[in-house]
């Protein structure tokens, strides 16, 4: 594959939201002391009456911006995935999730982090988000995305600020490379083939895809063709690509930058188990937390979890053999 274009998650979700500010007015922005860090404070700079900074109080966040969205607001919150939901899955959960208006399913308010998985690196394990999928994707009206790339950031910031309810979105801290295309739609609840086979399926998210079309293109190299599926959207997870992907298929592999148990992964044994049952194998955090590693090292970090190319397309060539 050619060297990636590397972009910036932050940055690109920093421009969606003052581009969603100024098409609507009751977008408001909330930060909790890392609004310079998750570049949340170019919205205020724009628009500082709809800016607010709670401090490092997560709790309080989550809270404030749910009364905005009682008073008619549409609430992004953002912070360290670490923190959301890390320190205020109560307030999440009773504050934005439970309360629901009459025809409505939750309150009108985007949970966006950044800083989520291993690839957090210098944070060390303690902060290092393995976890948030699971939590969020078992609380009631809830929708959850992982974007692989920028564009995917951009698209989806623009798709939750028009559509009501609440959604919570997880950014990588690193630059990212551009997996899609500017014209690459994306729809609540639909997963995206980005390479078409026949022989085995990869459903990646996040940072995984692109690792992901690599592992393909090494899978080609011996004869093998391999689908790669981008999973943003875990919740809702599409079952019908899922389907079509087992059937089709015969056998899927799943990455991502989160605890194998309660993630993607498991989203999609639980879909596919229900529609039509393949073997399945599950790449990520080995039911283990992380540990410190400088920029340079977060290959070493993810290698040792099983995250690279290589381990998938290795992964994937085991599966086959036990296709039914």
């Amino acid at each position: 594959m050619n060297d990636p274009i590397m972009t910036d998650m932050r940055s690109e979700y920093s421009k969606s939201l003052i581009q969603v500010g100024h098409e609507n007015s009751n977008v408001v922005v909330l930060g909790a002391d890392t609004t310079d860090s998750l570049k949340t404070s170019g919205f205020g700079k724009q628009f500082p009456d709809r800016f607010f900074n709670v401090g490092i109080a997560e709790a309080n966040l989550v809270t404030m911006s749910a009364g905005l969205a009682v008073s008619g607001k549409v609430s992004f919150a953002s912070t360290y995935a670490i923190f959301l939901p890390g320190r205020a899955v109560d307030q999440i959960r009773n504050n934005i999730a439970y309360p629901s208006p009459p025809g409505k399913k939750g309150l009108n308010v985007k949970l966006v982090t950044s800083h989520g998985g291993l690839s957090v690196g210098p944070d060390g394990g303690s902060h290092q988000q393995i976890e948030d999928i699971a939590i969020m994707r078992v609380i009631p009206n809830f929708r959850v995305f992982i974007p692989a790339d920028t564009i995917a950031v951009s698209k989806l910031t623009n798709l939750m600020a028009s559509e009501y309810g609440p959604f919570y979105m997880r950014m990588a801290r690193s630059k990212t490379p551009l997996v899609h295309s500017e014209s690459q739609e994306f729809k609540i609840g639909k997963g995206i083939t980005v390479r078409d086979g026949s022989d085995c399926t990869i459903a990646a998210c996040g940072i995984t895809v692109r690792m992901a079309l690599e592992a393909a293109e090494m899978l080609q190299e011996d004869g093998i063709s391999c689908r790669v599926l981008d999973m943003f959207s875990i919740k809702p997870i599409d079952g019908e690509i899922l389907e079509k992907a087992a059937r089709e298929t015969g056998c899927i592999v799943t990455t991502e930058e989160h605890n194998i148990l309660g993630g993607m992964g498991s989203a999609v044994a639980e879909s596919v188990s229900e529609s039509y049952p393949v073997p399945i194998k599950r790449i990520g955090a080995q039911d283990m937390f992380g540990e410190s590693a400088r920029d340079a090292e977060i290959p070493l970090l993810l290698e040792k979890h099983g995250i690279t190319s290589f381990n998938m397309a290795k992964q994937a060539k085991e599966l086959r053999s036990k296709k039914i």
